[in-house]
């Protein structure tokens, strides 16, 4: 199965965009659909659908042959998964002296929605439901919460059920609850809570793995040839790249067609010139697509269809057109080394730390944790640098690593020319 995500700053045709690529699949033959994980959907707006159209619920609704589309209810999904914690959550603060309706929906977190589109993901993976799924997210810093819930989820949850205290915390619960919620105004969680969470943890497992798989899911970014959307673009594709995810496409939008010559376009053109000259700079070897300025607004199938077949032409959507590892471990002249493809970077940019056998990298509010192999999780980081849009992070033997004869990893090869697909 192959997983899309279009993301880029708001008001670039990200929606529509993903809503073509899906029209293009499905006419190609392939079991598509296309999931809104934007909390203000669009996609059935897209299609120039109304809501009562939608199935129930939030599950997919069938447009057309091998098309599908979703838009996650999140009333409906807490329902579902988080019934007993939303309840306990909401009773709490319903203590603290907010009215009822109001702490019911304060009770409904952020990162609920994009966890519980994770889950339906997750599931339609697993049961090999569609062939591609297309993901139409949120403005980029939304979207880079969206990626990051994985490996967040997944860095507490791993904790806490491999030192076996989850399991302590319910039986400790369960034995005091009777007491403290006789004397306390303030209730423990039922056990209904704490197997919600537990079942979270299931059904969210291996989520990380598949998101940051080249193999199966790749990032398009969705811009348009003007400064302040390219900067954005930019930090977009550097932040993705720190998450460990793979950019295959840069898609510039909304390009003044060839024979638009009235004066009065005169300065846009030179300045969409400009800029489409400098996102090649930006974002190569990854594939630019360019798509013209349409004559009319791009609103149901008919128009979708004609935006698809100007993306793609004769490339099919579910290829993978850029492919390259974002972590390289190994060593140069005996040195241990990470090389991290992090583009507009400057070495005084990275911050970085080690926390046990993880090696956390910080650029600007953004972090990642990097798991180190266990040759190098007893070597220590020293420093890092630029080189050619790559960090570069040596470490140094401690002498307990030198005790334990650590084996030397692998050279690192010079970077892998990545054919791409036309």
């Amino acid at each position: 199965m192959r997983i899309i995500l279009h993301t880029g700053k708001g008001g670039v045709g990200k929606t529509s965009v993903a809503s073509s690529t899906g029209v293009e699949l499905a006419r190609r033959g392939y079991k598509t659909l296309v999931m809104s994980v934007d909390p203000a959907h669009s996609v059935a707006d897209s299609f120039d659908l109304g809501r009562r159209l939608l199935a129930p619920a939030g599950t997919p609704t069938k447009i057309r042959p091998n098309l599908w589309i979703q838009e996650v209810d999140i009333q409906k999904e807490v329902g579902r998964h988080w019934k007993h914690v939303h309840g306990y959550v909401a009773s709490l603060l319903n203590i603290s002296g907010l009215n009822e309706i109001l702490a019911e929906e304060l009770a409904i977190f952020p990162g609920m929605e994009e966890v519980s589109s994770l889950m339906y993901i997750n599931q339609y993976m697993r049961e090999d439901t569609f062939d591609v799924i297309l993901l139409d997210c949120a403005p980029t810093a939304e979207s880079l919460r969206f990626i990051s819930i994985p490996n967040t989820l997944q860095w507490y949850m791993d904790r806490i059920f491999s030192d076996k205290l989850f399991t302590l915390e319910r039986r400790v619960a369960k034995v005091m609850r009777p007491l403290v919620n006789t004397f306390s105004p303030v209730p423990l969680p039922e056990d209904e809570c704490f197997q919600q969470v537990k079942t979270l943890y299931e059904n969210l497992r291996g989520i990380d793995k598949v998101l940051t798989n080249p193999e199966i899911t790749t990032v398009r970014l969705v811009t348009t040839p003007e400064k302040m959307v390219l900067k954005e673009t930019q930090r977009a594709f550097l932040f993705f790249c720190l998450y460990g995810m793979t950019v295959d496409a840069v898609i510039v939008n909304r390009l003044l067609p060839e024979d638009v010559q009235d004066r009065f376009f005169k300065g846009w053109k030179s300045t969409q010139e400009r800029h489409l000259s400098t996102i090649g700079e930006f974002f190569a070897p990854v594939p630019i697509w360019k798509i013209p300025l349409f004559n009319n607004e791009i609103l149901g199938l008919r128009e979708l269809d004609r935006l698809g077949k100007a993306i793609y032409g004769s490339r099919d959507p579910a290829l993978v057109y850029y492919k390259e590892s974002p972590y390289r471990f190994g060593q140069v002249d005996g040195v241990y080394q990470l090389r991290m493809k992090l583009p507009f970077v400057e070495t005084e940019d990275v911050d970085m730390f080690k926390h046990g056998d993880e090696l956390v990298v910080r650029v600007g509010a953004f972090k990642r944790h990097i798991p180190l192999p266990q040759r190098m999780s007893s070597l220590e980081p020293e420093k890092a640098r630029v080189e050619n849009g790559d960090v570069i992070i040596t470490f140094h033997k401690t002498e307990v690593a030198d005790a334990a004869g650590a084996s030397a990893l692998p050279p690192v090869r010079p970077r892998e020319a990545v054919q791409t697909r036309k």
